[in-house]
């Protein structure tokens, strides 16, 4: 049996894939929320409540451990994220449970290079130390895991990322794009199903566990070059793209705490940002989802979405 705690863009997909191939799905929220499946059980579980969690994992042999912070800062990842990770690992080891983690190119230390399985992970400070915490933590705790690095997500779901409702509900409408630090330099970009694809691969090959994979992802795209892509899927105008220049975003960081935080990870975007998933493709014997096929998907969810809102 498994289990996914969280029904964010990445909790929902691995659940709806594990229940389309049959298999019983337990969903671990707060809201009870999650795909309406047959095969899915949406169960309201706080996984901060170590006695709740251990009821929860009884009979799972695999838990996907998919919640994410409540805030896009730093403190809220602090004060919750290595916490949850401790509960959830030690509530696996007694149930006998492999954990499998989605996690972030952010801890990786040498980003101006392209950023293999094999690049150092040593990044300090902010939200890019913490994630460094979180793989050394995870490392050390005697539970099996393996954690499946992406890169920025878009597909279906992913509404609070760069390529998601900050860019294709705006070139459907045919408006202007506002983008951080370039336009033009080349960023890694996972559609969000093959990452969901690769933990359900890893979490069925021991000889992976407790390594740090990273998820079939396509050639880098900038974000005119992605943008262009969503509006030739969709058949709309190619849309224009405002700059936000990296000065602007550091001088209002000095006023506001959300900027801030997104000056933090400016780094991304004014320079070349890549990640290499060759090594481990071959590893999980997956591909990265033909680019016709993620921007049809992706194109197609975002009508569905507007349809909905219209009605």
């Amino acid at each position: 049996m498994y289990v996914v705690t969280g029904a964010g863009p990445v909790g929902w997909t691995i659940a709806e894939q594990l229940a389309d191939r049959g298999e019983h799905v337990r969903v671990l929220t707060r809201s009870g929320s999650g795909p309406d499946h047959p095969l899915v059980e949406k169960l309201r579980v706080d996984v901060s409540d170590p006695a709740k969690l251990a009821e929860a994992f009884d009979g799972a042999t695999v838990v996907f451990h998919c919640i994410h912070g409540s805030a896009y800062r730093a403190k809220a990842w602090a004060a919750e994220l290595p916490g949850a990770d401790q509960v959830v690992m030690d509530a696996a080891v007694t149930a006998g449970a492999v954990v499998v983690f989605p996690e972030s190119l952010y801890s990786y230390s040498e980003p101006d290079k392209t950023i293999t399985e094999s690049s150092p992970r040593e990044a300090a400070g902010g939200k890019r130390g913490i994630r460094s915490a979180l793989l050394k933590a995870r490392q050390a705790h005697p539970a099996n895991t393996v954690s499946v690095v992406a890169g920025d997500f878009f597909g279906p779901r992913a509404r609070l990322a760069h390529a998601g409702e900050r860019m294709v509900p705006l070139i459907l409408k045919g408006k202007t794009i506002q983008v951080l630090g370039s336009a033009e330099q080349p960023h890694s970009f996972t559609y969000v199903p093959d990452l969901a694809a690769a933990m359900i691969a890893a979490a069925q090959k021991p000889e992976l566990w407790n390594s740090v994979l990273h998820a079939p992802t396509g050639p880098a795209m900038t974000m005119r070059e992605i943008a262009g892509n969503f509006a030739r899927s969709a058949g709309v105008p190619e849309p224009k793209l405002s700059v936000v220049p990296g000065w602007l975003l550091r001088t209002l960081g000095l006023f506001s705490t959300d900027m801030r935080e997104l000056a933090e990870m400016l780094y991304q975007f004014e320079r070349p940002f890549v990640m290499d998933s060759t090594a481990s493709q071959a590893k999980l014997g997956l591909e990265p989802t033909s680019l016709a096929d993620t921007m049809a998907a992706t194109v197609a969810w975002w009508r569905d979405q507007e349809t909905v809102a219209a009605l």
